[in-house]
């Protein structure tokens, strides 16, 4: 039985073949970049300046060199967060995150910072009247998702950030089911730090990521050590990217993100999220009225990411997806997402929920037997 993939809010499975082909070249024939001049060193070198570039005008960053790379978007988010907070700030979040937002902030609540969360209701919808009232004078940043890897519903980012400048505070971006999927622009919207993985939505390899940082935002440095210049300064290279980026980047796996944007760039976004966006409309017409079947989020907004996510009636999401796979061959993601406070406004702690979520190579064909399935199942 061939598979259906309907995982990729996960991890993009099906990729443009250019992208294997640059990380196997890469890994034949990239030295270290920045660590000498000689050819395979420079080779790397010009690669990862490039792959800085195209990620820039993707992203909507205004300066190639304030694009720094890490393993993944949970890197990234660490670095901005604990590169901007401090025990004695305050900060403010929501209740769509990610573990990779709200563990860092957690472990800095911990440490004496003050922690706010601005609330979902029973639906997913956060209230955006309550947001004003969070803001207290030592409040550093607003630290939020794009778009709810749960129910892919996407916040009104220009509003949020509008709000956190009033209060001179910053907003940290988290745009990892987003980048490559929506058209996105960090400087339209507000963002002053916008956190990004390469290995979903930008459909590069696993093992790269990193973060825009608009010029004028001061990070500090999460890691340090070697980058190939100021050897004998015993602080860390004050520049960006530099300083963000100690010891050896994946030169490899950023071949293969190099080629993912070039494709992006060239078939352009607005044309694959038109794709993705009409799979993830015809599965949701086709499963919301099949009774016992519960959707979750808010499909009547214009823009959201292609996630659908639901439950059967009381049955576990883990037998659900089990089911799909055994009966079906559709891959998909039960559980509870790494988005514990989501799921504590969904009531779905114990059940979980199944995600269905798509990219531009799925086919109407595989949509239409994922609805099939869901109704089997339901019945």
């Amino acid at each position: 039985m061939t598979e259906i993939y309907l995982d990729s809010a996960a991890t993009s499975l099906h990729k443009p073949p250019q992208v294997a082909r640059a990380v196997a070249e890469a890994i034949c024939t990239a030295g270290n970049a920045a660590r000498g001049a000689h050819g395979a060193s420079m080779a790397a070198s010009r690669t990862v300046y490039d792959t800085r570039c195209l990620a820039a005008r993707l992203l909507g960053c205004p300066r190639p060199d304030h694009v720094a790379f890490t393993a993944n978007s949970t890197m990234a988010l660490n670095m901005a967060i604990c590169g901007l907070l401090s025990p004695g700030d305050h900060a403010i979040s929501t209740d769509l995150e990610h573990n990779s937002v709200l563990r860092p902030l957690y472990a800095l609540q911990q440490q004496g910072m003050g922690l706010s969360f601005l609330p979902a209701d029973g639906n997913g919808r956060l209230d955006y009247d309550a947001l004003e009232g969070l803001f207290r004078p030592n409040t550093r940043a607003v630290v939020c998702t794009h778009a709810s890897n749960v129910t892919g519903d996407m916040p009104d980012i220009p509003r949020i950030a509008a709000l956190a400048h009033a209060h001179g505070a910053l907003l940290i971006l988290d745009a990892s089911q987003t980048a490559g999927a929506v058209p996105l622009d960090m400087t339209a919207l507000g963002a002053d730090v916008l956190c990004f993985t390469g290995h979903k939505s930008l459909l590069g390899p696993q093992g790269t990521g990193g973060l825009c940082i608009r010029p004028g935002v001061e990070l500090r440095p999460l890691l340090r050590g070697g980058s190939g210049v100021h050897s004998f300064d015993p602080d860390q290279p004050a520049a960006y990217p530099t300083r963000l980026e100690a010891g050896t980047l994946n030169s490899h796996g950023l071949a293969g993100l190099h080629a993912a944007l070039e494709y992006l760039l060239a078939e352009g976004v607005e044309n694959l999220y038109a794709r993705e966006h009409a799979l993830m409309r015809r599965f949701y017409l086709g499963v919301r009225a099949i009774p016992g079947v519960r959707v979750y989020g808010d499909f009547s907004a214009p823009c959201r990411a292609a996630i659908v996510s639901l439950n059967i009636r009381d049955l576990d999401s883990g037998e659900v997806s089990d089911a799909l796979l055994q009966g079906w061959g559709i891959a998909t993601r039960p559980g509870a997402h790494c988005a514990p406070r989501l799921h504590r406004a969904l009531g779905t702690e114990r059940q979980g929920i199944v995600r269905f979520s798509f990219s531009p190579f799925n086919t109407p064909q595989e949509i239409d037997t994922a609805v099939r399935a869901v109704a089997d199942l339901a019945r």
